[in-house]
């Protein structure tokens, strides 16, 4: 299959959607007022929601920190790159579903939508490279992955796809994430008397990474592909001597984290390792860069 490169001007960048575009990266309003959403600071931590994107003009403006703007400007920022760095990025093979401009994020509509057309071995360069970018090396993620086809409103796109146990898909591209039906959690299991639990399958291929000299069957391992199936691992979880938990440190992962603990004394949060951070990949691309100084909302 013959796919071309189109390169987004600066421009064409400006215009995607920023509500779309923090979705994408994980970033889910907190509050929403008529076109003003409101966010937990993406660019540094904060206790109070202060970001705010006006979706009515498409700019952002981070209140902490007296910075705002549009698309590029954030996401620059956000990535530490350069704005030619970004348009390659952002570029890609035109079968790499990108979001329309200024639409409206509703992933759970899209994921009905989904149907897979077939899985192959990674190949794209534009997925490789993502997953370079994320410091995911090919052979962990060809273990564990498939580059998956799949049709999206009459139109075929494509993207990283990791199987959970019930036969669907999680896919994720640089602009686009989203399940395939049916949806449920990813378990491996090795016999092994501790489990691993991660959110995404991200963060658990960021853990075979750093581990990639560990026994194979040294830990099992539990990939919940949604907070809200936590419930649904507990029984596999709980058949184990120890669970430990790399939750997302979002608020809702915190919590997930603070109820587990209350459940049994099996469980223990590991998501200190990396406090400073979104999530384990975040740390891990991060590690050994310099730490951005968080500033006081004045």
């Amino acid at each position: 299959m013959d796919f071309r490169n189109k390169r987004l001007s600066v421009s064409e960048a400006k215009e995607i959607d920023i509500v779309y575009f923090l979705s994408s990266l994980g970033h889910e309003p907190a509050k929403i007022r008529n076109n003003d959403y409101w966010y937990f600071s993406p660019l540094r931590d904060e206790k109070t929601p202060s970001f705010k994107v006006n979706r009515r003009l498409n700019r952002w403006y981070d209140h902490g920190l007296g910075k705002g703007g549009n698309l590029v400007d954030f996401a620059i920022l956000y990535h530490g790159c350069t704005v030619s760095e970004l348009l390659q990025n952002l570029s890609g093979n035109l079968s790499l579903q990108k979001p329309s401009l200024h639409q409206s994020f509703t992933q759970p509509e899209a994921q009905n939508q989904i149907k897979v057309l077939g899985d192959f071995i990674l190949s794209s360069t534009a997925l490789l490279r993502y997953l370079q970018q994320r410091r995911i090396p090919i052979d962990i993620a060809d273990r564990y992955c498939r580059e998956v086809r799949y049709e999206l409103n009459g139109k075929v796109y494509y993207g990283i796809g990791f199987k959970n146990d019930l036969g669907g898909f999680e896919i994720r591209n640089p602009y686009f994430k989203a399940s395939s039906s049916p949806k449920g959690i990813t378990t491996l299991d090795n016999s092994a008397d501790e489990v691993i639990v991660f959110e995404g399958f991200i963060d658990f291929l960021s853990f075979k990474a750093i581990h990639r000299q560990d026994p194979e069957d040294r830990f099992d391992f539990a990939v919940l592909n949604s907070i809200s199936f936590f419930e649904t691992a507990r029984p596999f979880l709980e058949k184990h001597n120890a669970i430990r938990l790399y939750l997302d440190r979002d608020i809702t992962g915190k919590n997930c984290s603070q109820y587990a603990l209350s459940l049994s004394s099996k469980y223990k949060d590991e998501s200190n390792l990396y406090q400073n951070h979104k999530d384990f990949n975040d740390w891990m691309v991060n590690f050994g860069k310099p730490q951005r100084k968080h500033q006081n909302k004045s």
